[in-house]
């Protein structure tokens, strides 16, 4: 299941795939600068959910 989320974020320009031929065989996954600007998105999405957070409990006070 990861290995299949993760093809398909690299086919979608936000990972980059690396593969080091050492033995047992290393890959790493890093995000791409594309991906990076999710970022924004994400943080706004986070800071929503706090203040919808905090309206809710005032509203169950």
């Amino acid at each position: 299941m990861l290995s299949k989320e993760l093809k398909d974020m690299e086919l979608n320009k936000l990972v980059k795939r690396t593969v080091y031929p050492d033995t047992p065989v290393l890959v790493e996954y890093e995000p791409t600068e594309y991906c990076r600007t999710f970022g924004e998105i994400i943080q706004s999405m986070i800071n929503w959910g706090r203040k919808h957070r905090k309206t809710i409990l005032r509203k169950s006070s």
